[in-house]
């Protein structure tokens, strides 16, 4: 039986296409059949997340990723990603209506940075993503359990995050230099050992922009591993045995 997953996409689209791309290159592929099999719901008409989670809208994005959630059960997915932080503020509600796990991107950037950046030597961890992933504390958690202090900007920080979020990356701009800022207050005027991309815009901004030289928690690369082992795991499984039912791979 064919393995495939389903990326839960399209919020925003820029985002999807860089987790896609990040993913792609880490497979490190030389001819087609070395690509993972997976679809692609690019479903850019989801609502705004961060405004239904601060009641500035009535319009709910559950509906919307439910039906994407029903849709790739029905076509056999063996495991769905979410390439959206601040939609996982609803994962648990998604997850009620599949046996198809969907993975923890937050748990799982958390569980990355543990390995590289543990909280011992790291305490300060610097968060960056939408007003509405703040609110919702989808990292709080995951970060708490770690031993992390998550470090909230103030006001005019995070309106500079916003900025880079929705003013720059989401209409297509990419500005190095107020990203670099912002990273840098983070780092300095905030004194973070580690900075975490909570949000997949400014993952597209590390894509870009990319510091090794800087202790930076991207959540939408980590995704990206995660996703590529799992996938691997599946089709390792059903290549030893593909007469198994159980390598369906869920």
């Amino acid at each position: 039986m064919r393995n495939f997953f389903v990326v839960l996409g399209g919020m925003g689209t820029l985002a999807t296409e860089s987790f896609v791309r990040v993913l792609d290159r880490m497979t490190g592929a030389h001819r087609d059949q070395d690509f993972l099999d997976y679809v692609v719901f690019n479903h850019a008409t989801v609502p705004d997340r961060t405004e239904f989670i601060l009641g500035r809208s009535k319009n709910d994005p559950f509906p919307y990723l439910a039906e994407d959630v029903r849709q790739a059960t029905a076509m056999g997915a063996s495991f769905m990603v979410m390439a959206c932080n601040t939609a996982h503020q609803i994962l648990p509600r998604l997850q009620a209506l599949t046996p198809v796990p969907i993975l923890d991107m937050p748990q799982a950037t958390i569980d990355w940075a543990d390995r590289h950046y543990p909280a011992k030597s790291h305490p300060r961890m610097g968060y960056m993503g939408t007003e509405g992933s703040r609110h919702a504390a989808i990292y709080q958690g995951p970060a708490d359990s770690a031993g992390y202090q998550l470090v909230d900007p103030d006001q005019a920080l995070q309106d500079r995050v916003s900025a880079l979020i929705y003013d720059d990356v989401k209409e297509g701009r990419l500005d190095k230099d107020r990203y670099l800022g912002v990273l840098d207050a983070f780092l300095k005027d905030y004194r973070c050992d580690s900075v975490l991309l909570g949000c997949t815009e400014l993952s597209v901004l590390n894509e870009a922009y990319p510091m090794p030289q800087l202790p930076i928690v991207d959540s939408q690369a980590v995704l990206a591993e995660v996703t590529l082992a799992r996938a691997r795991a599946l089709r390792d499984r059903n290549d030893s045995d593909p007469s198994d039912p159980s390598a369906a791979g869920r």
